[in-house]
């Protein structure tokens, strides 16, 4: 039975990659590897890549100064933290709130069957997002130390530990939200509140990790001697990496205890906390008169309402409204030392700085993202606004316009402040206030365009439509790559033209894009949608 959930929990995660939901049937070979390839060069590229470099910059240094211990503590710690910053937000919703709990919950399967199959998913983002820190921690130790089959043992080891620390910790908050939600009417907000506030104490400890590790490299010789004897369980977590039998033991144990108490603490609730059905509020009728409503402001209250409704889609589709006016904020108070920097650094290229707060702008335009997965959302209730007496467009505006609501406002204001700041002369400052409005109406269009070419409605859990669909990738990727390659194109070639130009230029381009996904929108999406 167990073996059965597994597959079909694995099917789940990685359905999106084997098959194509849009023509209802497998992959082909190539794009199955394509889109494989494509993700393990994110994450192995990318972000392994990133910390691959870190490693080799701590590894020597600390090694040399027998203090190998400390170079696994410290390279653990970031693991722990970027596991646990991957995985949590979709614990509580992989555990409790999946769609098919109540059918299999009334299936003769053993609940603990059902706990495992759910928490080997939860596992394994965890160890994905874990193993991009500690994978290539471990191959740089192991390369610039003498190669031992102690060491190699230690690196496995804890690599294992990790991965199984970093579950708990998500299993445990997300039963501290599950706990909480279930008192609470609004479970959505009180989700995102817990996760904005774990986001800003992550941040918040990864910059002081930042300025811990380079004081530590500077005194190694102070320092590491008085956290070995004061801090024994940072240098026994630490010695495992080495092969320190010990360690290997003592932390073993250590996680083994906390991993069984977690998963006594489940046994016993999960089964009430996956069938609650929250709080329910006494509400006594009064009888009132309703405003009447147009079609295109129902529909657009509808988007926002099932916004508001889901944590997932708010955390990952909508929190740049809360960054970009935090980005206004920061370019006020930051601001004339970033320009003071960037002058000094390209100010032989005119415009550049311009140009690089114009690209800031842009990416900043293209976070939110609520469109992409908007269409595919609707899942097997599609037909309810399909056979609404409205056109098709006017469904499908209203979830364009959800997104440029959510990211117009606090674009406008971090564009006033980056205009306070830089001060640019009028023929600069239009096209660098014009260009990041331009982008956000483009990429709000590429994505209900996108989804309605590629919409996935098959979905067991909404997190699948939200974070690993094609036009969700497209979007934050493309947005990303678009916005860089603004600045990286002007940098290299330096047009004598100038930056209003270039930015014009640029501005032009997206106008005209999101004039042409408009017109199909308006011409052929209806028909695309109602086929769906």
């Amino acid at each position: 039975m167990v073996k059965t959930l597994l597959k079909k929990q694995f099917a789940e995660i990685f359905r999106s990659y084997f098959y194509d939901t849009k023509k209802n049937r497998a992959r082909s070979k190539a794009g199955t590897i394509a889109y494989i390839v494509l993700f393990v060069l994110l994450m192995a590229g990318m972000l392994g890549g990133t910390f691959g470099a870190m490693a080799f910059s701590l590894c020597s240094p600390l090694v040399e100064a027998g203090a190998g211990w400390l170079y696994f503590a410290l390279m653990g710690a970031i693991a722990i933290l970027l596991g646990l910053f991957g995985s949590v937000f979709s614990t509580y919703t992989g555990l409790y709130l999946a769609k098919d709990n109540d059918l299999l919950l009334s299936m003769p399967i053993p609940t603990g069957a059902i706990m495992l199959a759910r928490l080997l998913g939860v596992y394994l983002m965890g160890l994905m997002y874990s193993a991009v820190v500690i994978v290539p921690a471990v191959v740089v130790y192991l390369i610039t130390v003498p190669f031992s089959g102690a060491a190699l043992l230690g690196c496995l080891v804890l690599i294992l530990l990790l991965s199984v620390f970093v579950l708990t910790l998500s299993c445990l908050l997300g039963w501290v939200v599950a706990k909480i939600s279930v008192k609470l009417k609004n479970k959505s907000m009180v989700t995102v509140l817990i996760a904005l506030a774990f986001i800003a104490l992550y941040y918040f400890c990864y910059f002081k990790a930042m300025n811990l590790i380079r004081e530590l490299i500077a005194n190694i010789a102070v320092y590491g001697p008085a956290i070995r004897e004061k801090a024994c369980g940072i240098y026994l977590f630490g010695s495992v990496g080495e092969g320190n039998w010990i360690g290997m033991a003592v932390c073993t144990a250590a996680v083994a205890l906390i991993f069984g108490l977690m998963w006594k603490l489940l046994g016993r609730t999960f089964l009430s906390l996956a069938t609650a059905t929250g709080a329910a509020e006494k509400v006594k009728y009064t009888a009132r008169r309703e405003k009447q409503r147009s079609a295109a402001s129902a529909l657009l209250r509808k988007e926002f309402g099932r916004l508001s409704s889901s944590a997932n889609y708010m955390l990952n589709c909508a929190l740049s409204t809360l960054l970009l006016p935090i980005l206004a904020a920061v370019l006020l108070v930051k601001g004339p030392a970033v320009v003071e920097a960037l002058s000094s650094v390209f100010g032989g290229i005119g415009g550049a700085v311009t140009v690089l707060f114009a690209t800031a702008l842009c990416m900043a335009a293209t976070m939110n993202d609520t469109a992409a997965p908007s269409v595919s959302l609707e899942g097997k209730n599609i037909w309810i606004p399909q056979s609404l007496p409205v056109e098709p467009w006017i469904v499908l505006r209203s979830k364009v316009l959800v997104q440029l609501i959510l990211t117009l406002p606090g674009l406008l204001l971090a564009i006033v402040c980056c205009l306070l700041v830089l001060r640019p002369a009028t023929a600069e400052a239009v096209p660098l206030a014009v260009l990041p409005l331009c982008f956000a109406v483009f990429f709000a269009l590429l994505g209900v365009t996108l989804d309605l070419k590629r919409a996935n409605l098959k979905w067991t859990n909404e997190l699948a439509p939200i974070k690993q669909s094609f036009p969700v990738t497209v979007v934050l990727l493309g947005g990303w790559f678009l916005a860089a390659a603004l600045a990286g194109v002007y940098l290299l070639l330096a047009p004598p033209f100038g930056a209003a130009a270039y930015l014009w230029c640029f501005a032009a381009l997206m106008a005209a894009g999101s004039l042409a996904l408009y017109l199909w929108l308006r011409r052929k999406g209806g028909t695309v949608f109602m086929e769906l």
